[in-house]
């Protein structure tokens, strides 16, 4: 992995860990999730114009892609108005580590270094030592979610991570999976609404910030399809997962969320399992 795509993917990972918390902002899950896929459909709108159109054999993993990506979103949220965010979003990240990497060492041929695997085997422990919390809230349901929603970024990333080297055009292929999510997230909010009146009030409401997030979350996700088509999978989930970093700050400064010597451990221990990816690349 080139310097230039470690450090890209490290951005990622910060601008990820924070439209989440744009998200767990939002009091109503429905239109944080709606409000995202609008940004969705009008930034993928435009590079759709002005991008090459993707191959028929890359449309199965856009339109799959899409329906997981549009599922995950909706169980995200459903997740935070259940868990604390410090102790979720490590829990999603660290199920979405393990899997991404057992599929693609086994199924899609993928070969790591020693130094890599072990990189990655400390990330993905340090992300569920992160979310560990004896007092935290949630309980089992909220816990079930959680890890329902790393289940899906598993299956997203994989689908794209073949998605993107079959295209050859990493932006091509993440502007038509934006403008498919962007056409998919905002009905299937309006289905699930048990007040649709109220919740176009919310979105006017919340605006600003679910527009930051939808942009924020489509600039990360851009950066880490472009990353898939470069290095292997494992090792980019292994470091976009780095996110929770940036999360565990804000779930103590904003959300004012306990930071123990516990998490802040095993956040020398993520920082140390990213070292070794690097150096063992």
């Amino acid at each position: 992995m080139s310097g230039l795509v470690l450090a890209a993917v490290l951005g990622a990972a910060v601008l990820h860990g924070t439209w989440n918390a744009l998200a767990k902002a939002i009091p109503a899950r429905l239109v944080s999730s709606a409000l995202i896929g609008l940004v969705y459909l009008l930034v993928g709108a435009v590079g759709c114009l002005v991008l090459p159109f993707p191959p028929a054999a890359v449309w199965p993993y856009l339109l799959v892609s899409a329906a997981v990506q549009t599922l995950y979103l909706v169980l995200l949220t459903a997740a935070y108005a259940r868990s604390e965010f410090s102790r979720a979003y490590p829990l999603t990240r660290g199920v979405a580590v393990l899997g991404i990497t057992l599929i693609s060492t086994t199924f899609l041929g993928e070969r790591m270094t020693p130094a890599q695997l072990i990189g990655v085997a400390v990330v993905a422990a340090a992300l569920f030592a992160l979310s560990w919390s004896p007092k935290g809230r949630g309980g089992a349901t909220g816990t079930l979610m959680t890890v329902a929603v790393g289940v899906t970024v598993t299956a997203y990333s994989v689908i794209d991570g073949m998605g993107v080297r079959l295209s050859g055009e990493p932006f091509a292929y993440a502007s038509w999976l934006f403008l498919l999510q962007g056409l998919t997230l905002p009905i299937v909010c309006l289905v699930l609404a048990r007040d649709r009146r109220e919740m176009l009030r919310g979105m006017r409401r919340h605006a600003p910030v679910g527009a930051l997030g939808g942009v924020l979350s489509l600039v990360a996700y851009t950066i880490v399809v472009w990353a898939q088509s470069l290095a292997p999978l494992a090792v980019v989930s292994a470091l976009r997962e780095t996110g929770v970093l940036a999360a565990g700050a804000i779930g103590y400064f904003v959300f004012r969320e306990p930071f123990s010597r516990w998490r802040m451990a095993a956040t020398v221990f993520a920082v140390s399992g990213i070292v070794a990816i690097r150096l063992g690349g």
